[in-house]
């Protein structure tokens, strides 16, 4: 301490602290005396470091002092300067108190300093710091980077060669940007200058739109906020930690499988060489910790340029190291990551003093007539923007200073097999990341994905299997367009007038539109936009259902006319046309409008989107695939589908009972009772199975869509198949079978009902059906038979002529007989002519024909009794009863329908018995 003061000048006084100074022309104090040195005087400069090997980061001031030498060394031999500068080293020893009282001493007792240099431990330069404007001195630190220190209200007057923490945070968004990283994490040790460090970078962050997913602080364990990373996604962490904590950090990585090609680590880059087997706290091997780190990047400030150009001292970068290594070799000390911040700093000092020298020497001759005064607050502000205007290519690079603080180089380091290697630097000055080409090495092909990209993926139907189902679909319809086409075409035959043409183009309608809803069925958002996809739901719904009742409800309406009719014995005739029946079709159509409009209008369906958990990407890619289905609901589901299933379970339960109910009526032609209840079982069945195994595969479209497709076109098909293959095959084989059937029975659950069955015939031949067609070809065929009757009974003729004796045979035991014959006439509804001869016969002559024969005509010839009028009347009179007998029950002339209501079934004469001595007679005839 003593030499230290001996080496200033003499003369030079100091002033109590903090009294105002002031300088005069004439009269100069000892700050004048400093400002205004002569060439060759030594000029003292305040250095406070911790020396003390005891003391913390006593390491990093035992590399500074060679280069500060080594500094002033150059300055003197540039010869550019009038000064010689001296350096004091003030021990702080890293205590606040220790370090105050140095600072203090130096004040106090020490040559007025012009500047103080140093300030390496956070928390006594940052006492120091504070008050120095009250010093009117200004503090140029090497080491300090701690980013407190940037705050210019409350240390104006401190500045710094090294960038502070800070600095690298520019450059860590500069990195970030150019891999297009714009979400990222941070973990950072619960400690007051990482934290400060994270508070700027969560500043610059948000000014460059980059998303901080998760922000995680710890102070001893950091395995739980390493996983809250990993849940969050996070795959770019930036961390700020010591060496310390760093191997608990990377150890926790490990274990959580947090590295490799998919993450992406940003720690900082001061750490000790190998400080993983130094700090290597944890229960992982090195092994594991290096296998965590490959491939983290390190950001710190660049402790040399490197760029090799000769900067203010007239010696390149390289030069600098090569003189500063042969000191440390003298000396026998190590190197210091600050030294070439130091060396700068010693020069800054001098470009400063020389400048601020200038500047007064210039005020004094411009005041050379009036006495020139100049107090130290003055020449603090001098030095203050003299050091702002700092602007020198050094060792480390550009030297400018920018609201105090250094706008250094940050360099990028990656660690590649073992040890880290330079891949990039930011020059702070110009704004720009310079990397080497090919020098950073990813785990992966390409660079870490900044989260794990979720690439939304529709679950669609399959393309080919739309297009199989598609093409079935349309085979069922042209299978429906065929049967439209047959049942127009024979509208007027018989067969398809007794099955009601009208309302088989209905169900041949409901199937086609139930068809039509499978194309709909398979279009989702990949054919569709949104607003049409809500269009379909509304669209297939309403095809569906109005497709169901009108094929079922024509099918369950010709049922209950069958019903209807045999149902109401008691009425003489029951005609329901086929108006009726679609009006009854058109009234469930009108129920089912009323529920979709209510659906529509007070709860319409909408497109809704179901998103399912995240599914790895089946090619390998740094991808999840996230599937969505999109589906058809409303906010009452549940209640509109039940409103619907319990009307249509209705309708179907309906036809089911009149199915039942008309089993027994044996005309297809009339009856689809059997066809419909097998069709109403099976869809009932599939229907049921459909639904329920559509609700199970709900995540699966295309098992739901094959199996509501399978299940319409089944049902469609089947519904069609049996109410029109029956009719075609009857078409093509006997298209009289359908009517043939003569014996009607509908039997009822009340026995006396029986008897009344054939009273119903007539009125459901008469209300539904037209059988001039039949009636045409039964007359022909009964022509054909009247013409061998006629052969026959002339046969017989002549046989009664060659045996005269048998005819009183016949008038004393078969007259009666004969009579019964004749009195078929009652019950026949045969042509007027044929009435009107028979009626006449029997009037005039009953006696002459079986009474008695004429004696004189027992003695013609055979040909000429056989052409006599009274053989061709009793021809007549024979024939006609004959026939009528065998022709009117062919075409129903003979029926129920012709007697009384009342009468039973034996009283008609086609259930007559007939008498052994009636067969006698006609044999004998």
């Amino acid at each position: 301490m003593h030499k230290a003061y001996a080496a200033f000048p003499p003369g030079c006084c100091i002033p109590p602290p903090p009294l105002p100074r002031f300088l005069s022309s004439s009269t100069f104090s000892a700050p004048s005396c400093a400002w205004f040195a002569r060439d060759g005087e030594n000029l003292p400069i305040m250095v406070l470091m911790p020396m003390n090997e005891s003391a913390l980061m006593s390491s990093i001031s035992q590399g500074i002092e060679p280069a500060v030498q080594l500094a002033i060394q150059h300055i003197r031999e540039s010869r550019k300067y009038s000064f010689s500068l001296i350096t004091k080293i003030y021990d702080t020893e890293c205590d606040n108190a220790k370090g105050l009282r140095a600072f203090f001493d130096a004040i106090c007792y020490g040559p007025k300093h012009l500047m103080i240099f140093g300030g390496v431990c956070p928390s006594v330069t940052s006492i120091i710091a504070e008050s120095l404007e009250g010093w009117n001195l200004v503090q140029l630190s090497f080491a300090a980077t701690t980013p407190v220190l940037a705050d210019k209200k409350k240390y104006p007057n401190f500045f710094r060669t090294v960038p502070s923490d800070n600095a690298v945070n520019p450059a860590v968004v500069k990195f970030l940007n150019y891999y297009n990283w714009s979400r990222v994490g941070t973990l950072t040790q619960d400690v007051q200058r990482f934290s400060e460090v994270r508070n700027d970078l969560t500043s610059e962050l948000e000014k460059a739109d980059i998303q901080i997913a998760d922000t995680e602080s710890f102070s001893n364990d950091p395995c739980v906020n390493v996983k809250k990373l990993k849940d969050n996604d996070v795959r770019i962490i930036i961390g700020q930690f010591d060496e310390n904590l760093a191997s608990k950090v990377f150890c926790c990585a490990y274990n959580l499988n947090m590295f490799g090609s998919k993450y992406q680590w940003i720690i900082p880059g001061w750490y000790q060489g190998n400080w993983w087997e130094q700090a290597n706290s944890t229960n992982c091997t090195t092994k594991k910790l290096l296998t965590a780190m490959e491939g983290y990047i390190s950001v710190d400030f660049e402790p040399l340029s490197a760029r090799q150009i000769k900067g203010i001292s007239g010696r390149t970068p390289k030069d600098y190291e090569r003189e500063y290594s042969r000191e440390l070799q003298q000396k026998g000390v190590e190197a210091s990551k600050f030294h070439g911040f130091a060396y700068d700093g010693i020069w800054v000092i001098a470009k400063t003093l020389t400048r601020v020298m200038e500047l007064l020497r210039v005020k004094q001759r411009q005041n050379t007539f009036n006495n020139f005064t100049v107090d130290d607050r003055e020449v603090g502000k001098m030095v203050l923007d003299v050091m702002n205007e700092t602007n020198f290519f050094g060792v480390t690079g550009q030297v400018m200073f920018r609201n105090g603080e250094r706008m250094g180089t940050i360099k990028f380091n990656q660690f590649q097999g073992g040890h880290e290697v330079k891949v990039g630097e930011y020059n702070a000055i110009a704004d720009v990341l310079d990397l080497i080409n090919n020098s950073i090495k990813f785990q992966g092909v390409e660079p870490p994905k900044d989260r794990t990209f979720v690439r939304l993926q529709r679950r669609h139907i399959n393309v080919p299997l739309y297009s199989i189902l598609s093409t079935i679909t349309i085979l069922g319809m042209l299978m429906a367009g065929a049967f439209l086409f047959f049942n127009i075409k024979n509208r007027n035959h018989r067969l398809i007038k007794m099955s009601s043409p009208y309302m088989n183009n209905l169900i041949i309608l409901g199937g086609l539109l139930s068809y039509a809803s499978i194309f709909l069925f398979g279009l989702d958002g990949g054919f569709v936009t949104d607003k049409e996809f809500e269009t379909l739901c509304t669209v297939r719904t309403w095809i569906l259902i109005v497709g169901y009742t009108t094929a079922f409800g024509a099918m369950f309406a010709k049922t209950w006319r069958v019903h209807a009719i045999f149902k109401n014995v008691k009425m003489k005739k029951k005609i329901i046309k086929d108006q009726k029946l679609l009006i009854i079709v058109g009234g469930m159509l009108l129920i089912d409008l009323c529920i979709l409009i209510c659906w529509q209008v007070v709860d319409p369906l909408k497109r809704t989107v179901e998103e399912y958990s995240l599914e790895a990407d089946p090619q390998g890619r740094d991808i999840a695939i996230r599937p969505f289905l999109e589906h058809c609901e409303n906010t009452h589901m549940t209640i509109w589908l039940g409103i619907v299933y319990a009307y249509k379970g209705l309708l179907m339960l309906f036809g089911c009972f009149l199915a039942w109910e008309t089993r027994n009526v044996s005309i297809p032609a009339l009856n689809d009772s059997k066809y419909i209840g097998m069709s109403v079982y099976n869809v009932g069945i599939m229907c049921i199975i459909g639904a329920a195994v559509s609700f199970l595969t709900r995540d699966q479209p295309n098992v739901q869509f094959c199996i509501v497709a399978l299940v319409i076109i089944f049902c469609s098909t089947i519904t069609l198949c049996l109410v029109f293959v029956p009719k075609f095959i009857t078409m093509r084989t006997n298209p009289d079978a359908a009517t043939q059937n003569r014996r009607l029975k509908f039997t009822q659950n009340q026995k006396k009902e029986d008897s009344k069955t054939s009273t119903s015939v007539t009125s459901v031949n008469q209300a539904n059906t037209s059988r001039l067609d039949g009636l045409q070809t039964d007359n022909h065929r009964l022509r054909m038979r009247i013409t061998e009757l006629d052969k026959e009974l002339e046969e017989v003729t002549m046989q009664l002529q060659d045996t005269p004796e048998k005819t009183p045979y016949i008038k004393q035991n078969h007259y009666p007989d004969a009579n019964n014959i004749l009195s078929i006439r009652n019950f026949t509804d045969g042509k007027d002519g044929e009435k009107s001869i028979l009626k006449n016969h029997l009037e005039q002559k009953p006696q002459a024909q079986w009474g008695s024969m004429d004696p004189s005509r027992i003695n013609r010839g055979p040909l000429e009794d056989i052409n006599s009028p009274e053989h061709i009347q009793r021809r007549l009179s024979l024939q006609l009863p004959i026939l009528h007998h065998a022709y009117l029950p062919s075409i129903g002339g003979v029926d129920a329908s012709c007697t009384s209501p009342n009468g039973s079934p034996g009283s008609s004469p086609r259930h007559r018995h007939m008498p052994p001595s009636y067969r006698v007679m006609v044999s004998g005839l």
